[in-house]
Order: structure tokens, then C-alpha cells, then sequence
């Protein structure tokens, strides 16, 4: 890796809701979900080389899997579809957050490729070339290119714009313990083509309150992890008793959850008594724009 290669931050994607509206005849679920982006994630060194290489290093870089079926190089290889031509080059991933937790670290950390792709061959970030490629890498990864909280709808094809908020403070919290995000949908239990009835959505760029919006919502996800990892409800109920907390809820489809706070004295207060009574918890104190 060269000395002078750019670093390129892939923040941690937070679902503040997750609305389940129902299951397509595809099988997939049309979801609606308000999501924002921490200040906390991985990191991305790009080099310009003729060859694209990949190499992943850092805490969590075992739990991410075969350097070959690493999103950044799926969605290196399908930019470079889209732009015949597309001058390439390596990257070295350093994995800090938690692997298969509901904050779409493999998704951020594509679009964090496709970002310094797109800046190195002069691409602009609303190029439809560059969106074609990141629906084909994942389905998060589209509302990963310019990490700014909104809404997304479908199955992460319609993404709203970005929502004037202040940064939020938020605790991450994470108890070590795997959700398949297969299993949890299994267990809502939908046919395909049925609609859900988990309740009305949100309209967060609507009228209302950014706190009473927040409360209106809901991760209809949430039971479905629990019957998977109850540990999970033991970590919601923990950061809900945190002082200061006011909402306490599970991102995606777990096992993160999360504990958001008025300010910023009582989140630092709320991550000193997670690492004193939770140590073996992965938790970071953070904001979410």
C-alpha cells in the first residue's frame, strides 16, 4: 500500500425505525426505515494501482470472511461494469465494527470504495452509474454512498433526502451475540405477497417532532430478534434504565441496539457505566447525522 493513499471513512449505519409493511411476491420484505450514520466505523485506504486488490485487517477482520467475498470488491467490480474504462487500484480495510450486527459495515464499506473510486476517476456521487453499481452490490449500499440521516423505502431503492437534523448523541451497544438476518425475518412469520400489520408508519421529513417522531416509530424486527437472541432484550432493558436515555431500541436486524440522549454529559455518563457493568459488550459513545 502506497504511503499517499487517501483514507476514506465507512461510517456505522444506524436504523432509528424499521417499518415491515410487507412481503413481496419475490420474497423480499418492502420495508420503510429511518436511518442515520454514526460517527464510529471502519476505514478504507485506497491506492490507484492497474491491479484491484483487497486486504482486510483489524479487530473484527476474521469475523468478515474471505477477503474475496468482501463487498468492496463486488462493488469494485460492478463500478468498473458500468464504466468501461474505470481506472482501478487496492484497498486496505481495517474492520472495526462488529460483523453481522445490524450496522451495515459491509454495506458502508462498499460505498466508502465506490466514493474514492468515483472521486478518482472523477465520478460524481449522483452519477447513475455509480447508484446502478451500488444497488447491485447490496441493498443498503445506495443509502450508504452519502452517509446522511433519511428515509428509506422498498427494499433500499427509494431513498429520500437527507434529513436537516443536529447530530444526535447515541450509545452503540452490542452483546456479542450473532443474528442471522435470515432467521429474523423467518421468524415474522410472513408469506410472500401478504402485507404486515405491525402498524403505521412514521412520516419523519412530515410534521412533528424529532423526539416524538423517534417514539412513534418502531423496528418491527425487534421480537423476531428477541425469539432468536434473548440476550438481546436484556440489552435494551439495560440501556433503557441508562439515566438520561430517552429511547432505547435494536438497529436493523440486531444484535446492536442503541440508546439515544439529550445531550452529550449524560451519553458519556451512559457508556462509563456499560464498560464498568457490561465489559465483555462492545459499546461506543458516538452522534448520528
Amino acid at each position: 500500500m502506497s504511503l499517499n493513499a487517501a483514507l476514506w471513512r465507512a461510517p456505522a449505519k444506524v436504523n432509528l425505525s424499521l417499518h415491515v409493511l410487507g412481503r413481496r411476491i419475490d420474497g423480499y420484505h418492502e420495508l420503510e426505515s429511518l436511518v442515520a450514520f454514526a460517527c464510529v466505523g471502519d476505514l478504507l485506504a485506497f491506492s490507484p494501482d492497474e491491479e484491484l486488490g483487497l486486504t482486510v485487517e483489524g479487530p473484527t477482520a476474521i469475523a468478515a470472511g474471505p477477503d474475496d467475498d468482501n463487498l468492496v470488491l463486488k462493488g469494485a467490480r460492478a463500478f468498473a461494469a458500468e464504466v468501461p474504462g474505470l481506472r482501478l487500484g487496492r484497498f486496505r480495510l481495517r474492520k472495526k465494527l462488529p460483523v453481522a450486527a445490524g450496522l451495515g459495515g459491509g454495506s458502508s464499506d462498499a460505498a466508502a470504495a465506490l466514493r474514492a473510486l468515483a472521486d478518482h476517476n472523477g465520478v460524481s456521487l449522483d452519477d447513475p452509474r455509480l447508484v446502478e453499481a451500488a444497488r447491485k452490490t447490496g441493498a443498503d449500499v445506495p443509502v450508504c454512498l452519502q452517509p446522511r440521516a433519511r428515509v428509506m423505502r422498498g427494499v433500499g431503492d427509494r431513498i429520500g433526502p437527507p434529513l436537516d437534523w443536529t447530530p444526535l448523541p447515541a450509545l452503540l451497544v452490542n452483546p456479542g451475540v450473532p443474528t442471522p438476518t435470515p432467521r429474523v425475518f423467518a421468524e415474522l412469520g410472513l408469506e410472500r405477497g401478504a402485507s404486515a400489520d405491525f402498524g403505521p408508519a412514521v412520516d419523519f421529513a412530515g410534521g412533528g417532532g424529532r423526539w416524538e417522531n423517534l417514539r412513534a416509530s418502531r423496528n418491527d424486527l425487534q421480537p423476531a430478534a428477541i425469539k432468536v437472541a434473548p440476550e438481546i432484550a436484556e440489552t435494551l432493558q439495560f440501556l433503557a434504565s441508562l439515566e438520561g436515555a430517552r429511547l432505547a431500541r435494536m438497529s436493523g436486524s440486531g444484535a446492536t441496539c442503541f440508546a439515544l440522549f439529550s445531550d452529550r454529559a449524560a451519553l458519556v455518563r451512559g457508556a462509563r457505566k456499560v464498560k464498568a457493568e457490561r465489559p465483555s459488550w462492545w459499546a461506543r459513545a458516538t452522534h448520528l447525522r
